[in-house]
């Protein structure tokens, strides 16, 4: 038998050649111990925050169809030598388990009783499709502890057993995915606290975080099977329509108002204190991580256009009974509030001094359409502080004055929002601390946080309008490039004799594609610390100065400790940037780190000799 299996082995490791993963301690050639080739030699990958989504890469990358399982603790035996990957974060799309986010080659805090392993599908095996072998039930998810077969306690089933789920971080977009996967439509709440009655045996699942467009309930992130921090007083359940139940259709059952949004505490029918309809009574939302893209949705949900503010702390006077909603994380584009993640219906920590609110356009006024009302200026947002139209300090009008905007958080991103709502194509840094004088009076919003695809600041996810923990020092300012300037084409004006044509270099290396990176700014290079530096971050540099993709992404100034400043750190990039700088960060200059911390690359080297 072990002369079976290792010439099983080594059938598969040479069918693989040009492959950098190979699957071993196992019989099959679809599952086994995950081992990945660098530097001349096989080494192994950590099970920290292994899971399917990590799994399905491995499965793709070696032509074994969908991950089934992604088994954790040496399940396939120990292996030897090098554990090359840890902390990997695979969106389950990569072509290759290195293009995932990880430590970086080689870093690790494990030891091979760690080891991680998949168990893939085995596509145009030798088995009989007209005599298929033994499956588990038809659906592996199944709801108990209910008179209905569309609510009840959630049960997965693997390894020939029914488990439970944990309802940590349970929400409506995992709820959802259970739904549609039997047949019962969307979900209607995500009940936790084992509210249909504790199982027994296994918990399969925790820490889940589904999209809510997965097809199967263990397609979604979560911590492996079978691993978890819970007990069965925590077991998750669902409740889900009832679509095609014996209702008659010409007689329909009552139901709650047309809309399960409305605004109180106002005199106006676009503003006011937002309540929920949920099982037959009205109650609030919490306020905690409330802001305009959640409340977009209500204005939109109501009929009222698009959100003007999101306020908070009660602002239209406190509900009583109940609160539905809270830690709500709407993207802007859900149909209804209740789409959006979060805690779950009547779960949450807040009292009504919490309760949010909302101020939306009023759309279809009495206001005449042939003499309309007066407007502010065009644009609400202007830059102050500087001779040129296209940098200075960030001030955007509300409420019939101008004020400005704190640098918490303030980068590129949030950069790019204003430099294209003004006309001055995109941003080149986001100085903050007043770079251009310190402005008086308001500051309207404060904690920005941008995609940089938003066609104004206040469609970003901010505070709320006028809420801050800010002083002026802290005012935020832009630099844009100036399109269609008074510069001549043909006579380009002066630039730095220092930088090439890339504001990014690599030191310390006798490779023009490996080194240490620093970027070009204020006249000086400086460094990048490497706080949340992988792979990720690293496409970006290699790509931006043309050596191809990353290798890895070496961390604790692998090549040599830099001098001068920290120009960028806590980087969060997708991979798709053009330059380092697009990329997510704490503002250039701005960091926690020292030299010791400086990030470098290892890229490809694009037509070596």
């Amino acid at each position: 038998m072990m002369k079976l299996i290792l010439s099983l082995t080594l059938i598969w490791m040479l069918s693989t050649t040009g492959s950098s993963v190979r699957l071993v301690g196992s019989s099959s050639r679809c599952s086994g111990r995950v081992e990945v080739f660098h530097r001349g030699q096989w080494g192994t990958v950590c099970d920290d925050y292994w899971g399917l989504s990590d799994a399905e890469v491995v499965c793709r990358q070696i032509g074994c169809g969908r991950a089934l399982s992604a088994p954790h603790r040496a399940h396939f035996g120990r292996g030897t030598g090098q554990i090359w990957l840890n902390d990997l974060q695979c969106s389950g799309n990569e072509s290759s388990l290195t293009d995932c986010r990880h430590r970086g080659l080689g870093r690790h805090s494990c030891g091979h009783h760690e080891d991680a392993g998949v168990i893939c599908e085995e596509i145009g095996s030798s088995v009989s499709t007209t005599t298929p072998a033994p499956t588990p039930p038809s659906s592996p998810v199944r709801l108990v502890g209910s008179s209905s077969n569309c609510s009840g306690r959630v049960e997965v089933f693997h390894n020939g057993q029914w488990g439970t789920v944990c309802d940590d971080h349970w929400g409506l977009s995992d709820a959802n995915v259970v739904c549609r996967q039997i047949g019962c439509g969307r979900a209607r709440s995500a009940p936790g606290s084992a509210h249909f009655g504790q199982g027994s045996g296994q918990i399969w699942l925790d820490d889940l975080q589904c999209s809510g467009r997965e097809s199967s309930l263990t397609d979604c992130r979560h911590l492996g099977p079978g691993r978890h921090n819970c007990v069965h007083h925590e077991d998750a359940g669902v409740t889900c329509e009832e679509i095609g139940s014996s209702v008659s259709t010409t007689t329909p059952a009552p139901t709650p108002p047309s809309s399960p949004v409305r605004l109180v505490g106002s005199s106006s029918s676009c503003s006011g204190r937002v309540e929920v309809f949920h099982n037959g009574q009205w109650g609030t939302v919490c306020d905690d991580h409330w802001g305009l893209r959640d409340a977009n949705v209500v204005c939109r949900q109501i009929g009222c256009g698009r959100a003007r503010s999101a306020p908070r702390s009660a602002r239209f006077g406190q509900g009583r009974g109940q609160i539905w909603l809270d830690d709500l994380h709407c993207s802007g584009r859900e149909s209804s509030l209740t789409d959006c993640r979060h805690r779950g219906l009547g779960r949450h920590n807040c009292g009504h001094q919490d309760d949010a609110g909302v101020i939306c356009e009023e759309i279809g006024s009495s206001a005449s359409t042939t003499t309309p009302a007066p407007t502010p200026p065009s644009s609400p947002v202007r830059l102050v502080g500087s001779s040129s139209r296209c940098s200075g300090r960030v001030e955007v009008l509300h409420n019939g004055q101008w004020g400005t905007v704190c640098d918490d958080h303030w980068g590129l991103r949030d950069a790019n929002v204003v430099c294209r709502q003004i006309g001055c194509g995109r941003a080149r840094s986001a100085p903050g601390s007043a770079r251009f004088g310190q402005g008086r009076g308001q500051i309207w919003l404060d904690d920005l946080q941008c995609s940089g695809r938003e066609s104004s600041l206040t469609d970003c996810r901010h505070l709320g309008l006028g809420r801050h923990d800010c002083g002026h020092h802290e005012d935020a300012g832009v630099t844009c490039e100036e399109i269609g300037s008074s510069v001549s084409t043909t006579t380009p004006a002066p630039i730095p004799t220092t930088p090439t044509g890339s504001p990014v270099r690599l030191v310390g290396s006798s490779s023009s594609c490996s080194g240490r990176v620093e970027v070009f700014h204020d006249g000086q290079w400086g460094t990048v610390c490497d706080d949340h530096w992988g792979l990720s971050d690293a496409n970006v540099v290699c790509r931006q100065i043309g050596c191809g993709r990353a290798r890895s992404a070496p961390r604790r100034s692998r090549f040599g400790q830099g001098r001068g400043q920290i120009w960028l750190d806590d980087l969060h990039c997708s991979g798709r940037e053009s330059s380092l700088t697009d990329c997510r960060h704490r503002g250039l200059g701005r960091h926690d780190c020292g030299h010791k911390e400086d990030a470098g690359v290892t890229c490809e080297e694009l037509f070596r000799g």
